[in-house]
């Protein structure tokens, strides 16, 4: 049986990709997307949405969330790396459908109280929307099958501040409610995905067996890859959002440690996501609130790459 996923995003050029896994694998139920800012402003967020599974050719509800973070003031959105329209800003087709008049959250809540159990939360933006449905129906905790969490970076480093990962650090106070909360928790961090690059090489075969979206896909590539060139030296790009379907349907390429979650609020280290192991004690209770997540901090990054691409160039079944 597929598993139903509510895919939580920003899209933003990995976010496209992530989308394009998500509408392809036969193992996923996709319910709907819900969207939030954070690559881009939210209207273009859901434009983005609405087109790309236009693209896919399929019907897909999509919800629109938050708008700006909880507390802290909104940071602009980094058009040098996604562009200005979140995908590459490159020229785009009209869209033709609609976004639900159902906020993101309400659609959360609604989708896990219809399939109690079964439900997983995929989100690979700022978490605004996860924390909204939680203040929506805090019973949610012990209804969710699984929260997965693009976002975070434990030993790796940030990737916007020297310290924070970007999901987090546009919405820390969000963060902190989500990934503290009691509902079982992956998070697949810059630990993860930084060993993992998309090359040319592979993208062409995605572009090829994809279509209208495969276009897309590719066009925004090229610019996506530009800003990794120059901000870590590689050729490709790394698929960070892809990097949460990957660990939901392959856990076994990725290396996982249990711990307890925190995220700085405040001060120069806003935004870090700090992580206690699960088997260590420490001084006092401080970092140890909330239950134990799953945390990713390696991954095998070929064979996620193989994963990716096989999911993408493989014909459906009929």
């Amino acid at each position: 049986m597929p598993t139903p996923i509510i895919f939580d995003t920003d899209p933003g050029v990995d976010d496209a990709q992530a989308i394009a896994i998500a509408l392809a694998h036969p193992d996923i139920e996709l319910l709907g997307l819900t969207t939030t800012f954070g690559n881009v402003t939210i209207d273009v967020a859901t434009h983005n949405a609405l087109l790309l599974a236009e693209l896919a050719g399929q019907s897909i509800p999509v919800a629109q969330g938050a708008a700006e973070p909880l507390v802290k003031p909104k940071n602009p959105p980094p058009g040098h790396i996604h562009g200005d329209n979140g995908l590459g800003n490159i020229a785009l087709p009209e869209i033709t459908t609609q976004a639900l008049k159902q906020s993101a959250a309400q659609f959360i809540v609604d989708q896990v109280n219809a399939r109690p159990g079964e439900v997983v939360l995929v989100a690979v933006g700022p978490l605004g929307n996860l924390a909204a449905a939680l203040q929506l129906d805090p019973g949610l905790v012990d209804k969710v099958k699984r929260v997965v969490v693009m976002g975070g970076s434990i030993r790796e480093g940030g990737n916007v501040t020297p310290v924070a990962e970007a999901n987090i650090f546009n919405d820390p106070h969000a963060a902190a409610k989500v990934l503290q909360a009691s509902w079982p928790l992956t998070l697949v961090g810059l630990d993860a995905t930084h060993r993992c690059v998309l090359d040319p090489q592979s993208m062409a075969r995605i572009v090829d067996a994809q279509g209208p979206l495969g276009k897309v896909l590719g066009e925004s590539y090229a610019f996506y890859r530009q800003f990794y060139r120059q901000a870590l030296g590689i050729d490709g790009c790394c698929p960070h959002d892809s990097c949460a379907l990957v660990w939901l349907l392959r856990p076994d390429l990725f290396t996982v440690e249990r711990g307890y979650l925190s995220v700085v609020t405040e001060g120069l280290a806003e935004g870090q996501t700090v992580m206690a192991p699960e088997r260590r004690e420490f001084v006092d209770t401080r970092w140890s609130q909330g239950a134990p997540a799953e945390v990713c901090l390696n991954a095998d990054g070929p064979a996620v790459i193989e994963w990716i691409v096989d999911t993408l160039t493989t014909p459906p079944a009929r």
